[in-house]
This record gives C-alpha cells, structure tokens and sequence, in this order.
C-alpha cells in the first residue's frame, strides 16, 4: 500500500481498508475539507452547537474536592451538561451535518456505553437522517438507559452478539453495514479512530473541547492550567481537550486508560500500555494482541472505555511523550465516582471518574497555586445499574 503522508500522525495512522471504501473514503475526505473552508457549514454547525448542544459547556472550579484532596486546585470541563450528556454530540452532530452535505440519507454508528448512539440518534433526528446503531449484547445489558433512549429518538439499534459483545464487535458489523450500502450511508464513527480521514474529523470537531478550556481558563486564572487529564478509550474526548494545548509545553498532558482488574492478571483495557502496534478497524495503532498477535480480550467496568485499539494521533503523542498515558484500576475509579457524586453533587460517567481517580493522586504532590482540568466526558446516569455491583 502506498504511504500517503497526510493520512498519518507520525508512524500510526493510514487507510487499511477493502478496495469499496475507497471512493467513499475519498469522498468523504473532499467534502470534510471543503466545509472546513465553507462559512455556511461553519455558521450552521457554530449555530447548532450553541442553540441544540449548549456550548459552551461550563469550567467548573470543584471546591470541596479542591480542599479533601489537598493540593492544586481541581477544574471540570462539564462536557456531561453538552445535550444527551456527553462530548460525543459535538461530533456528531459536525459529522451528521457532512451526511447531508454529501446527500446520504442513511446513517450507521457502533456504540459502546451508548453515548455515542444517542447523540448520533439525535442529531439524526433533528437532520431527518435515518439512523442505524450497531451495540453488542453485553454493552446492551449494561447501558439499557440509553438503548431506551436511542429507541425514542427514533433509531434502529441491532445487536451484535458475536465475540464478547462490546464495542470492538458492534463496530466491525457497523463497518460491514456501510460497506454493503455505501452509495446511500454516512458512517458516523463515534471516536478519533478508524481510517483516514475519521480522526482528523472526529479530532476537528472535538476541538471545540480543548479551545472553550483555554479562553475559560484564562478568563479565570489569567494563565494556562499546570495539567490536563482525560480518560482514553479510543480517544475522542482527550484529542478533543488536548488540542488546544499540544504546543503549550507549561502544560502537561495525561491520557488515562482503564487498568481493569489489574494489568497483572492481563483483565484491562490499556492498549497504549500494554499494546503493540497494529492494525484494527482500518488504522495502524497500538492494539491489544495475544502471542499470535489476534486482537485480545479486554475488561473493564466501563463500556466507554471497552475497546482494544485507540486513536492513532494518541498512539503517536505517545510515542513522542508530549502526552504522558497512565493506568487507573477500576476499583479507584469507582471510589472516584462515588467522590465526585458526594462531595459535588455531581453523577459522573465511569468513563470520566478513570481520568478523576488519576487527578486524586497527583493533586497532593502539587502546589495550591497549581491547577488540574478533568475533563468531564459525560454524565453517569447509564451507569448507576453497574456501580452497585462493585460496591467495597
């Protein structure tokens, strides 16, 4: 396959795909870059963000945490206030604006927790677009809340029980679904992964995270934050904050994967910890794989965080050590969890309470004039069924 150097972040990255993506790929590409230098597409998506999101979302300074954690101050990016409750509508509802450019009228998505589903399912409905959403059966068992949801917005939702059940599986048939009608259906891929040009797409329509961080951090404090901290999945929510502050070398930057159990007994989602490059779902990234270099089990609490691959431009930052990534086990996120809903009045998602377990530790060491962002990817209504259960 030739190297196209625009596909790429560094090594990772590139366009793995059968020979019938192509065109669509290729297409897809001209009209992401053509909206990019089109103000009609830019006012239209600013107008809808602003008026059906709610952007911009508040920087929250968390006092009581602030004061029991000791240390630097504790700011959340209140991503779970954006409409469906989390950062995903941001990209979908940009991405559901590219179908209609493109004259799709169908649309296919893969989710894991379910966030991603509800926003694509309503930014669907608001656009008229038809809407399919791939879900594996055990990430259906434990996000019920927002299969409901999906329902009522008017989305398909069909199950994917191969394999485990998860995030990996529901996007493998979301993928042989656009391959088999690609003339009339959009893919809207929920994270920055996938071939090339997806997480350029999901990254761009993310920044708007990272870019409301820095004006109301600056408001606040007059200064840039010291840290910023988000959870890791694929990726979408920590590329998004991040973006805004890669040349800002005052600031550092850490990506939090899911240890799982332990990374010990191999029960975890960590594919930049525990990963080797390779090739999933269209991109060369670092991925899970057995001896055999099979794509492995993963295990978490979090079905956000379920997936065995990231994000190629995090597999790149990785390597370059811009961005420092680090493992939470589930146990302390769920301790995090409950932190946050006591201490804040604030419920948040199992996906965000990994990136607030790892704030807790490095808060102390840090000074009082100091500051750490969390962004706070999305609420934790879908997961009150799952906490319960791992309660001490």
């Amino acid at each position: 396959m030739q190297r196209v150097e625009k596909w790429y972040f560094g090594r990772f990255g590139g366009r793995f795909v059968p020979e019938t993506l192509v065109s669509a790929l290729d297409e897809l590409e001209a009209a992401f870059e053509a909206s990019q230098n089109d103000t009609s597409f830019g006012a239209e998506l600013d107008y809808l963000l602003k008026t059906y999101v709610g952007r911009p979302t508040p920087l929250y300074l968390a006092r009581n945490l602030t004061a029991d954690w000791g240390g630097a101050k504790i700011y959340l990016k209140r991503e779970d206030l954006a409409h469906t409750g989390a950062h995903k509508i941001n990209n979908c509802v940009g991405q559901a604006l590219l179908a209609k450019r493109l004259g799709k009228t169908r649309v296919v998505a893969e989710t894991g927790a379910g966030q991603h589903g509800t926003a694509t399912a309503a930014a669907c409905a608001m656009l008229g677009l038809e809407c399919v959403v791939y879900m594996g059966t055990h990430d259906m068992a434990r996000q019920q809340p927002n299969v409901q949801r999906m329902h009522h917005l008017g989305a398909e939702v069909r199950e994917v029980s191969a394999g485990l059940g998860t995030l990996k599986e529901a996007t493998s048939e979301a993928i042989r679904d656009w391959v088999t009608n690609v003339r009339g259906t959009y893919y809207v891929i929920g994270s920055a992964v996938g071939p090339h040009p997806y997480p350029k797409i999901v990254r761009t329509f993310q920044s708007v995270i990272g870019r409301e961080t820095r004006a109301q951090f600056l408001e606040i404090e007059s200064r840039l934050p010291d840290h910023i901290v988000a959870c890791v999945g694929g990726g979408s929510n920590a590329i998004g904050i991040f973006s805004a502050f890669l040349e800002d070398s005052s600031v550092r930057l850490t990506g939090v994967e899911s240890g799982g159990e332990s990374l010990d007994c191999g029960k975890h989602a960590a594919s930049l910890t525990k990963g080797r490059p390779g090739i999933l779902h269209g991109a060369l990234t670092y991925v899970l794989q057995d001896e055999h270099g099979q794509i492995d089990i993963t295990h978490t609490i979090s079905a956000g965080l379920d997936y065995p691959g990231v994000g190629p431009e995090h597999a790149a930052l990785r390597d370059s050590g811009r961005v420092r990534y680090v493992t939470v086990p589930d146990r302390a996120a769920v301790a995090a969890f409950r932190e946050l809903c006591r201490k804040e009045g604030i419920i948040p998602a199992l996906e965000s309470s990994f990136a607030l377990a790892h704030a807790r530790e490095i808060a102390g060491s840090m000074s009082g004039e100091q500051a750490i962002v969390v962004n706070l990817s999305g609420r934790g209504d879908k997961d009150l069924g799952s906490v319960p259960s791992h309660e001490d």
